[in-house]
């Protein structure tokens, strides 16, 4: 079995099981590693505990996952995907776990660190490192599929949380999802967390250093766009319920997000079509360009209709935020580099976003509304897409 072109096309190619396989870890992972701490901090806040520690303490789980992440690809070369993806289901579950039976605010900063272990093994970068070598010419194909469970699992368990923390309590929900998460992953892992059996995929060290990448303006120029992109749509994710809630009533403001959430799937799906070898970048640029559209939208509209239409434009490239980088990585840099390089944009984006939601609900406070938060958020995806379009030789 070889990396062919022809080899993705095949329908019986195991690489599409694998993206099956990974499609249901991003459905665990982000459910529970980045959908999951924003309602621990509501069942947290309800126990007496300051949102400020809370919001601190998730804060540290993104840092903490940031620097996991940096290093997942000498884990991998290490110890392999499947065991390293299995140590990261672990730790999610135990993270989630513990997350629920805390009985101090100060134990959720060490308890952090384990979740925030197990978000880096199943989250962005380790999607891209599970699918992108069984794939070339398909790979567009391939990370979008597997990038859908991202959105599938916001679709899932926001709503699983809190009806799970509502009948059975924080402690006993943590563990049942916990508990699902192990059985469901730990084997997947083990059948189908292999790379390809071809000598390029099997070469597992990086031939370029960190510091390399770091002076590559390749690499800076994507990192840096894609870093203020998910900063806006981070920030904007945490507030969007209280934004549109005066509006459309809180019930209203969950099934908008929900609204979001769908149309990340939708999006991923359409700028795929767009993408071709040559014009990755110009693709990146309209869709931040589109989310600053509907983030206008949702900064100044006051009406049920405007604000629905802001939902859905900004909901449009929700999901390509963590899809595009690594196919335009793939163009531009050598196949043993890709793994590394996404590995450490994957790093620094969760290390800027982790301090979006406070810093636009800084900026909300102090102007008293959300228009100039909002609109904050918005100049940071236009120049985000400015940033993209920027090459140097």
């Amino acid at each position: 079995m070889t990396i062919s072109d022809a080899g993705g096309r095949v329908a019986g190619y195991f690489g599409w099981q694998v993206t099956r396989a990974t499609f249901v870890l991003a459905v665990f992972g982000w459910g529970i590693g980045f959908y999951g701490p924003s309602v621990y901090l509501r069942a947290l806040h309800e126990r007496g505990w300051p949102i400020s520690i809370v919001s601190g303490a998730i804060t540290a789980h993104f840092l903490f996952s940031a620097l996991c992440v940096a290093h997942l690809p000498e884990a991998y070369a290490r110890w392999g995907l499947a065991r390293v993806t299995q140590i990261g289901v672990a730790c999610t579950a135990i993270g989630a776990m513990l997350w629920g039976n805390a009985f101090a605010a100060w134990q959720l900063f060490p308890i952090a660190a384990i979740s925030g272990a197990g978000s880096a093994a199943t989250t962005g970068a380790a999607v891209n490192a599970i699918v992108a070598p069984w794939f070339e010419a398909e790979r567009p194909k391939a990370l979008s599929q597997a990038f859908n469970g991202a959105s599938i699992g916001g679709l899932i368990f926001t709503p699983l949380w809190a009806v799970a923390i509502d009948r059975l309590g924080f402690s006993h929900a943590a563990f049942v999802i916990g508990v699902a998460a192990l059985l469901v992953l730990w084997p997947l892992a083990a059948r189908y967390f292999q790379p390809p059996p071809t000598p390029a995929a099997a070469a597992a060290a990086a031939t370029v250093s960190r510091a390399t990448l770091l002076r590559d303006w390749r690499f800076l120029s994507t990192s840096l766009a894609f870093a203020l992109g998910l900063f806006a749509q981070v920030g904007l994710f945490a507030h969007l319920v209280t934004r549109l809630a005066p509006v459309v009533g809180t019930d209203g403001a969950a099934l908008s997000v929900s609204l979001v959430t769908a149309c990340a799937v939708l999006g991923r799906s359409l700028f795929r079509r767009l993408l071709s070898d040559d014009n990755r970048r110009r693709v990146a640029a309209l869709n931040f360009a589109v989310q600053a559209c509907g983030t206008l939208l949702l900064t100044v509209a006051g009406g049920t209709p405007a604000l629905l239409g802001g939902c859905v434009l900004f909901g449009l490239g929700v999901g390509n935020l963590v899809s595009l980088p690594p196919l335009i990585m793939q163009r531009e840099f050598a196949t043993a580099q890709i793994g590394k390089a996404v590995a450490l944009m994957v790093a620094i984006n969760q290390a800027v976003f982790a301090f979006a939601p406070a810093v636009l609900g800084a900026v909300r406070d102090i102007a008293s509304g959300y228009v100039w938060s909002f609109a904050l958020a918005a100049a940071i995806q236009l120049a985000a897409a400015g940033i993209i379009l920027v090459r140097r030789r």
